[in-house]
This record gives structure tokens, sequence and C-alpha cells, in this order.
């Protein structure tokens, strides 16, 4: 990869789990009323077929890591579990009343925050609450993100138990100087007894995150990691691009300047090695950011078309309803999106009052649809073909960035299928923000996303 091209399109962009993008949702025409409307309408459409997914958003955490975004509580007070457990299984029967008849539940996700905060008792009672309204699907996919240091053999065999078969691990970088910096200790071996006890208890896809980009890190940190990544051979890997938006409110990172984190050139080398590093160990590369064996879900999903990605990332499935419970969480009925309260004590009052959580919207137009439909199938499978909505949507604008990619080699066109290249591959986030026509009628005036490379 030529340098040249890192430098003309590292700009910001959005990591597109959805369209439009949560910075432009338009709030104004959006209710929660019309919310509701469009989830019984998926729901209706798609239950039978597809089932739904739930994404449960745990945000206790005992420390703060520098490096995270995500929207968290730090205590370590754990009289905090009953009452948040006892309000996600509220809003669920709340969600539950609305659909009027029995959801089938294809996906859990548990995320945070910290999952593993919670004790075994009150992760059964909520999964067990959960599924006590539903129906599990025959191949579903429950799956949680675990603390090294703090998830338990207990906690490991508990949720298997109650079917789930995947679990990711934070591990973000072994070296010490890093660990240091982001406020994240861990050792080797804490990573190893974690993912030994999963492969031991039966979990069918274990998977490792990994951040490049991070302060002081370096090649040498990048190859140490890899090197002992591969040693536990988890079946997956999200290998992200360090986000560093510390503009963000309540973002912890800080603890490091700007100065020490790496960028551009530099922070590319990082990437471009430890992929090197994967491929030449069996490892495949999916999407943006992810690689995994050919053994697991999400390589085979990937070769029969059933690769999907949402607010939760790639999963092996597509379901038109998500439903999103917690603080802060983020739901899609295909036809809408809606977010909710992101404040604990004030989540507490709106389900008290019986009223789901949901605080902010978008409802998708016409035009909303068709730019999803084609940057998803860019995201999800690095084509997709314009024929049919050409007439549709004013893609003018789109066709002018595209011919710059295709000098760039970083795309082929023939006739109105865009497929993204090899090359092109690390510039997917620039190639659907060409796409995107409500960032291109409203460029901000600061910056709102991460760089894209």
């Amino acid at each position: 990869m030529t340098m040249s091209l890192i430098q003309k399109y590292n700009v910001p962009g959005p990591r597109y789990t959805s369209y439009p993008t949560v910075p432009y949702w338009d709030q104004d025409s959006f209710t929660p009323e019309q919310w509701i409307s469009s989830v019984k309408q998926a729901f209706k459409e798609s239950n039978d077929t597809e089932g739904i997914s739930i994404y449960i958003h745990l945000p206790f955490c005992e420390s703060l890591c520098t490096f995270c975004g995500c929207h968290k509580r730090i205590t370590k007070r754990h009289e905090v579990e009953q009452p948040y457990i006892k309000a996600l299984l509220k809003e669920w029967d709340l969600y539950c009343k609305e659909f009027g008849e029995t959801p089938v539940i294809k996906e859990i996700h548990l995320g945070g925050g910290t999952p593993t905060f919670f004790s075994v008792e009150n992760l059964t009672t909520l999964i067990k609450g959960i599924t006590s309204k539903g129906k599990i699907a025959d191949k579903h996919e429950f799956s949680f993100e675990g603390h090294p240091n703090n998830t338990t053999k207990e906690q490991l065999q508990a949720l298997f138990d109650l079917g789930f078969n995947r679990v990711s691990f934070g591990v973000q970088d072994y070296n010490p100087e890093v660990q240091k910096a982001i406020h994240r200790i861990q050792t080797f071996h804490d990573v190893a007894r974690v993912t030994l006890w999963a492969k031991e208890i039966g979990y069918t896809s274990i998977s490792h995150d990994i951040i490049y980009g991070l302060p002081f890190q370096t090649l040498s940190h990048i190859i140490d990691t890899i090197e002992k990544t591969k040693s536990l051979s988890p079946d997956r890997l999200a290998f992200y691009s360090y986000a560093h938006v510390p503009w963000i409110k309540g973002s912890g990172q800080r603890g490091f300047n700007d100065s020490d984190v790496p960028k551009d050139d530099e922070k590319r080398l990082l990437y471009e090695k430890g992929k090197e590093l994967l491929l030449n160990n069996d490892y495949v590369e999916i999407g943006m950011d992810h690689f995994s064996l050919k053994s697991d879900s999400l390589y085979k999903s990937l070769n029969n078309g059933n690769i999907h990605r949402n607010f939760m990332g790639y999963t092996s499935s597509k379901t038109k309803v998500m439903i999103g419970l917690g603080v802060s969480s983020i739901s899609d009925s295909w036809y809408a999106f809606a977010q909710n309260e992101k404040d604990i004590e004030k989540y507490y009052e709106l389900l008290d009052q019986g009223t789901i959580p949901v605080v902010k919207g978008h409802i998708l137009n016409e035009e909303d649809l068709i730019i999803r439909k084609h940057i998803l199938n860019l995201m999800c499978s690095l084509s997709t073909d314009l024929t049919e909505d050409i007439d549709k949507v004013d893609f003018s604008k789109t066709l002018e960035e595209m011919n710059e990619f295709e000098k760039d080699k970083l795309i082929d066109i023939n006739n109105n299928t865009i497929r993204v290249t090899k090359k092109g591959r690390a510039f997917i986030r620039n190639i659907c923000m060409a796409f995107d026509l409500r960032l291109q009628a409203n460029k901000p005036d600061r910056q709102l996303f991460s760089m894209t490379i």
C-alpha cells in the first residue's frame, strides 16, 4: 500500500454500524410511538422466519480503561447489580407486550461496560428472565464480552448452560507500557486461563479483541501480541483501529497525550504487519477489522451470504429486529433506529412509569433504506449493484468519488456494479462515505468520528 493513499484518505469517518449514522439522525421527526409501530411491523414480518436479536448493555466496570469510548459507569459497589437486572427485565416485558406473540430469540449479546462484573446468580436471573418470555431458535448464537481479569469458570459454565456458545475476551495489547497507559493491566496468563476454560467447557467460538494504534504501541508490540494470540488459537479475532475520540462526553481517553498515539503511516504499518501475521496463520479476513478461522460461523456466513453488520458489529446471521436493552442501547427495526436514555437514574424513572426508555431515534425514509442497503453490501460482501436504484437516488456525487477510487485502484466498476479490490479493503470506510448523502449534504464543522485509517 502506498503511503500517499493513506495521507490522501485518512480523514474522520463513520464505522457504519448503521445508516444514517447517529449524528445524522432526524430526531425532530421521530417519536417513540413511531418507533413502537415500526418494531411491531418488523416483528410481524420476520419473527417466524428470522427471529429477533437482543443486545443487552451492562454498563458497570470496576476500573476505567482509558482507551474506551463506550458508555459505562465506574463502581466497585456490586449492590448495583440487582436493581439493574430488574430494570432490564421490566424493559423486556414492555417490548414483549407490544409484540403480541412469543418472540423467537435468534441472538443475544451481552456488551458493556463489563458483563462479567455481574455475578453468576444475577446473570442467570437475567438470561432466564429473557428466554422465559421467548422461544430460543434452533440455530441461535448467544455471546458475551468477558474481561480476562474477572471472568470466572463459574460464569463461563453458567452462561454455557443457558445456551451461550460464543465469548469475546478483550486483550488489546500484551505490552506492560501500553497496558499501563490504557489502564488495562492483564497478563498473557490471565487471557490463556479464561480461553482454555472456555474451550474446555465447549464454547464453539472464542474471540479475542486486539487494538492497534494505542498509545506507546510499536511494531514489536503488535508482533508479540499476535504471536501470543495465535498460540491460543481463538476462533475469531477483532483487530480494531484505536478510535481516538477524547472529545466525546464520558470518554475515558486520558492519561496520555495525542503525541503518544501512533498516526497515519506509522499506525497503518501496525495493522499491515498484524494482518500479515494473521493471514500466515490460517486466519481469513472477513470484513473490516475482523478475521476468523475457516471453522468459525463468521467465515461460514461470509461464504453462504448471510453475514450481516449492525450495532453489534459483524454477525453470522441477519435479523430485521434488534432490540437493545439497558442504558444507551440502540435498537433497530430495519425501518427505524432508537436509542435508550443514557443516564441510569432517568432510565429507571422511565421504566417505573411503564415507558419504554427510548429518548431519540430516526425513521428511515426510502432514500435511507436504499443507501443503507448499498453500504451494508459493501461492508459485508465488498460489492454492490446500483442498477435497480440508479433512477431512485441521485448518486451523481457518489459516482464522481467512485471514479477517483477507481483511479487509485481501490475499486473496480463494471456497468453499475462496484467491487472493492484487495487494495481497497483498507479504505472501505472512505468508499462507504461516498454513499453517505446525509454526510455530504451537511459536512460537520467539528470532528464527530475517528480517523478512517
